[in-house]
């Protein structure tokens, strides 16, 4: 016996669809802009930053069309939809910021000891815009960063933009003002760093959501004496809680009730009252439960036990 209320039609990341492909724009053309200006200038941390850019941009290009793919209706095999579309798109954007970091490292080892000479006119000309427009797209993003990973991606990726920025253009008034070039790689180092820390954070998540980990901020143990309070219910296992996709929770689980509560034909109102305990205390409304007899344990498969 299960209650479902269905996969909602959109997931909590398309709501910022619009939001994200501003922000893609903007970040394209800010990367474009920090590849002349580092060929032009001859910074690398300039050419790290547009590197670090056009890694995110294309991570947010996935998110995007992760979060478009997600709006998909399910049919077939796919019975949630595209909607985990969204949280490979998070895996794929966490390694491609980790190869950017390893690239950046490498180079800045290669110029210790030969560092060239810098233009620093140009790299803060250019880093100066980059770091308005990531300001921008921070503001873009802002709201939706607490309900979807995919914004929640798109969002660190611009703040770690904006921070490599402001490294770039510190580099740009060291060699500008003191004529030591060496700041220009000390700042794509410190751009890998920030990179890097993001880059597992995002990871871990989207990871947990694919080994499917109980959501955060669900304890099964406090769910399981939720369950147990429901009047008639005397029994609960096989509990199990995951995430499909950014806001979406779901649940399941065997639910041993009274012979006494069936036999009073109250089964209705212990699912009921079961599926109004998940959604009010762990605002997870998608729940599929079973209603078993007391007496149902001694035939029920050992995979259930």
């Amino acid at each position: 016996m299960g209650h479902d209320h269905g996969a909602p039609a959109t997931t909590a990341s398309a709501a910022h669809r619009r939001r994200l492909a501003v922000v893609l724009g903007l970040t394209v053309a800010v990367a474009a802009a920090e590849v002349a200006g580092a060929v032009v200038s001859g910074s690398l941390a300039l050419l790290a930053d547009a590197g670090h850019m056009a890694t995110d941009a294309l991570g947010i290009g996935l998110a995007l069309g992760a979060v478009s793919l997600a709006q998909r209706p399910a049919r077939g095999r796919r019975t949630f939809g595209w909607q985990r579309a969204e949280i490979l798109a998070a895996v794929a954007n966490g390694l491609l910021l980790v190869a950017v970091a390893g690239y950046v490292v490498v180079e800045a080892v290669r110029r210790i000891g030969d560092p060239p000479e810098i233009d620093s006119g140009v790299v803060l000309a250019v880093a100066a815009v980059g770091l308005a427009v990531n300001v921008a797209g921070l503001a873009l993003l802002h709201s939706g960063r607490s309900t979807s990973l995919a914004v929640r991606g798109a969002h660190l990726e611009v703040l770690g933009d904006a921070l490599g920025s402001i490294a770039v253009l510190a580099a740009a008034v060291v060699v500008a003002t003191t004529g030591w070039t060496p700041a220009d790689t000390v700042a794509s180092l410190l751009i890998a760093a920030l990179v890097l820390p993001r880059a597992w954070s995002l990871l871990r998540e989207a990871v947990d959501v694919l080994l499917e980990a109980a959501p955060r901020g669900v304890d099964l143990d406090e769910v399981r004496a939720h369950v147990l309070g429901v009047e008639g219910v005397v029994g609960v296992h096989d509990l199990h809680a995951w995430t499909i996709t950014s806001g979406l929770p779901v649940l399941s689980a065997h639910v041993v009730v009274s012979d006494a509560a069936l036999a009073d034909g109250h089964g209705g109102r212990v699912l009921d009252a079961l599926c109004a305990c998940l959604g009010d205390h762990f605002d997870v409304p998608h729940c599929t439960f079973q209603l078993e007899a007391e007496t149902h344990a001694g035939h029920e498969a050992p995979v259930h036990e």
